[in-house]
């Protein structure tokens, strides 16, 4: 059977028979655009793991939103007859305000044949897949690097609330993601449970973010190791009821980045995008100087660091906001003289602190000995010395 001819309607993405780099062709030639931006939105919403996890928020205009934070209510214990009550130490009120980012980020890509794309959907769905998967994981670290530092911050003199105590920073023995680690971790969300009943908080969602590899050791916690040890084995996390019944049997895998466990109601997530890198050197920056963290922990104990060595975040939603501009900027441009099609997407994104009681940091111990861990207590750190080395600014929390 033949088939007729095409019509100049009929093409994908075009009323117009000139061809996508064809300068004459004008608008005509670009109506692909739409249709490819919201597969990247899509594909964005699809890799995005921590931005659902906080305060998130989209504005269709502007540049900034405010959060109201209520202050504390005064109380006379005893109000006796004619006693007068003045106004000036009653309730307080303040907003936190977040503001978008100066510039927005933007993913990008060159092509010699953007016909494919145009006509072609599994190339096209590819590209959308790129583009929308770095800009989420570009996201995701900026947020990162945010709860990392509602970890660490001290409260702002502004901040109206009075009687709250900052969680102190948890702390994991040792750099290998190993069983102790694993068993640190579940110690560090109980203690993140305690201070935030202590601070009269709802506990509410909380989640806990590790990397893959120390993901795994919590999984297979009870898990033998060598031959004597196969005849007591009681995996924690197998699903056994006798254990508490968390986790399930390991007949099933949780291989996948967006596989999950449960411990005391908490969410243990695994993410590649904790901020343990060193996001100040050369080319490694993921947007604004605050957001350019330094986490780095050692790889051996005779190199020294300088950064904060984080394992681990524990958080309330509430900690941070994420704020995003409405909708992807998505152009292309023909370049002659390269013989190419330039195309990029962009985004705008703001984040900002709102209640640092709401997040916990967990960093390398530092032992009498160690010399790959550069803080100067021996043991414990302070939120002021995480502070330091991470090296991020106020994170915008003093924008009250």
């Amino acid at each position: 059977m033949a088939y007729p001819d095409l019509a100049i309607g009929d093409l994908a993405y075009r009323n117009t028979l000139l061809g996508a780099t064809d300068s004459t062709a004008g608008a005509d030639a670009k109506l692909w655009l739409p249709i490819w931006s919201g597969e990247v939105l899509h594909a964005y919403d699809e890799y995005k793991s921590f931005e659902p996890m906080v305060s998130s928020k989209t504005i269709a205009s502007g540049r900034s939103m405010e959060f109201p934070i209520t202050g504390t209510v005064s109380l006379e214990a005893a109000w006796a007859a004619g006693k007068e009550l003045y106004g000036g130490e009653d309730a307080t009120a303040g907003n936190f305000a977040v503001e978008l980012d100066a510039r927005p980020m933007a993913a990008h890509f060159e092509l010699d044949n953007v016909d494919l794309m145009i006509t072609q959907w599994e190339y096209r769905q590819e590209l959308a897949r790129q583009a929308g998967q770095t800009l989420a994981n570009a996201r995701d670290k900026q947020i990162g690097a945010f709860i990392a530092g509602a970890g660490v911050v001290a409260k702002t003199a502004a901040d109206p609330r009075t009687g709250l105590v900052l969680p102190a920073p948890g702390v994991i023995t040792g750099l290998l993601d190993d069983e102790t680690a694993a068993l640190e971790i579940l110690s560090n969300i109980e203690d993140f449970i305690v201070d935030c009943q202590e601070n009269s908080v709802p506990v509410g969602s909380v989640y806990c973010a590790v990397s893959p590899r120390l993901f795994q050791q919590i999984r297979r916690l009870g898990v033998a190791d060598a031959t004597g040890e196969a005849l007591n084995m009681q995996p924690m996390f197998g699903g056994v009821a006798a254990a508490g019944g968390l986790g399930a049997p390991f007949t099933q895998g949780m291989n996948s980045l967006s596989d999950s466990l449960r411990y005391m109601g908490v969410t243990i997530v695994k993410s590649n995008h904790l901020p343990n890198q060193d996001y100040t050197a050369s080319g490694a920056a993921i947007g604004e100087s605050r957001y350019n963290v330094q986490g780095q922990a050692a790889a051996n104990t005779t190199a020294a660091t300088v950064g904060a060595g984080i394992r681990a975040l524990i958080w309330m939603p509430e900690c941070v906001a994420s704020l995003r501009k409405t909708g992807l900027v998505v152009d292309t441009v023909d370049d002659i003289r390269r013989n190419t099609t330039f195309t990029v997407a962009s985004m705008m994104s703001g984040t900002g602190i709102l209640k640092p009681e709401l997040a916990k940091i967990v960093v390398n111990k530092k032992a009498a000995t160690d010399v790959d861990i550069a803080f100067a207590t021996v043991g414990e750190p302070t939120r002021t010395e995480i502070a330091t080395k991470l090296a991020g600014g106020n994170f915008g929390y003093a924008n009250i």
